[in-house]
């Protein structure tokens, strides 16, 4: 098959896809990068939680009209709640939606030291690995005909396995068929390496098999994303939209970088990726040059992306409205599922699940 040309829809051709009739609600909504992969594939989203007020913010920058943005902690929400607002009944949801925080399962950070311990998260302070049982308590008393839930593939590696185990036996337990796999962001139309454990469900009484989607025969690189955007292959001292410095911090590290040839990653007080034009861009982290985190940088140039280069590699449309300053609006983009993913995911449970259910006037 030949590549076609990378290109993510406008806000405005998204707005304008005609709904195909499923609706869906989506917990732990981030910015929204999940809800607009839904709404690519024609779903609409009638409700979401997300409880981090600056993520909050760009979710409702970019929300379509018909979505309810709940923004309490999701321990304080019920079915109930849910179901007054969308004007459903227990059942007759299309597809509930998740992505419990991941932090504590990444490989890159601290795992099992921070399991069951309050810490900082994002603008809050939480405990976040028990998040995913707040998705499986809500699953069970709204009963959606299918769902979708999403988490870093260090929930199955290592010591995590015991939680993966005690995840897909939650998602289980109300009576559903779920498949887990782990997709990788870069042979589902994103520019970017992102591995993420995908969870599929289908209500047993449907009598389905939950399905992923397959991989495209072919990946984008940086240059297939960004190629095209003004100032590209420049060294810009400044992002455009914020005016906040792009230059890398510190002799040392901007140093190293230069000792990095493309495509190479190496581990100071920053882990510094450089990137190659002529291949997908490393997974982009929620926090950009701070310690411990790793930060992707330009291939030519000793600077961090721009945000509208950041927006092309995580898959969001060039006029994707994002708040705060440059590194607030970086994080938003590391912690979101890809649209572009999410909309590929979203067409096979469309297509093979909800789709043929409809025919067969199941629902």
């Amino acid at each position: 098959m030949t590549k076609p040309p990378y290109r993510v829809p406008s806000m405005a051709e998204v707005r304008a896809v005609p709904w195909n009739g499923f609706n869906a609600i989506s917990t732990f909504s981030g910015c929204g990068g999940s809800s607009l992969g839904y709404r690519m594939a024609g779903l609409r989203m009638l409700w979401a939680s997300e409880f981090i007020p600056a993520a909050a913010d760009t979710y409702r920058a970019n929300a379509s009209e018909h979505t309810v943005l709940d923004t309490r902690d999701i321990r304080q929400v019920t079915a109930k709640d849910i179901l007054d607002t969308v004007n459903l009944k227990a059942g007759e949801i299309d597809l509930m939606d998740g992505s419990p925080p991941c932090a504590a399962f990444s490989t890159s950070g601290k795992r099992e030291a921070g399991w069951g311990v309050v810490k900082t998260y994002s603008d809050t302070r939480q405990r976040v690995d028990d998040l995913f049982f707040e998705f499986t308590r809500l699953l069970g008393d709204l009963q959606p005909r299918t769902f979708v839930a999403e988490n870093v593939a260090g929930l199955v590696q290592g010591t995590a396995k015991g939680y993966f185990k005690e995840i897909l036996a939650a998602l289980r337990r109300p009576g559903y068929r779920v498949s887990a796999k782990l997709l990788d962001a870069q042979w589902l139309g994103v520019p970017q390496r992102r591995h993420r454990l995908i969870f599929v469900g289908v209500r047993e009484d449907l009598a389905m098999v939950p399905a992923h989607p397959k991989p495209l025969t072919y990946r984008y690189t940086v240059r297939d994303a960004v190629g095209d955007l003004p100032g590209a292959f420049d060294d810009l001292q400044n992002d455009p939209e914020t005016g906040q410095p792009l230059t890398l911090r510190g002799y040392s590290v901007e140093k190293l970088w230069h000792e990095l040839r493309p495509g190479e990653g190496h581990k100071l007080r920053t882990s510094l990726k450089r990137l190659s034009w002529d291949q997908p861009c490393a997974t982009i982290v929620a926090r950009a040059g701070t310690a411990g985190t790793a930060a992707i940088t330009h291939p030519d140039h000793p600077r961090y992306p721009t945000l509208a280069e950041l927006r092309r590699l995580g898959g969001f449309p060039d006029d994707f409205v994002l708040t705060g300053n440059y590194y607030r609006r970086w994080e938003r983009i590391g912690r979101a599922v890809p649209p572009v993913m999410m909309a590929r995911i979203a067409e096979t449970v469309r297509d093979e699940l909800l789709v043929p259910l409809r025919d067969a006037g199941r629902i």
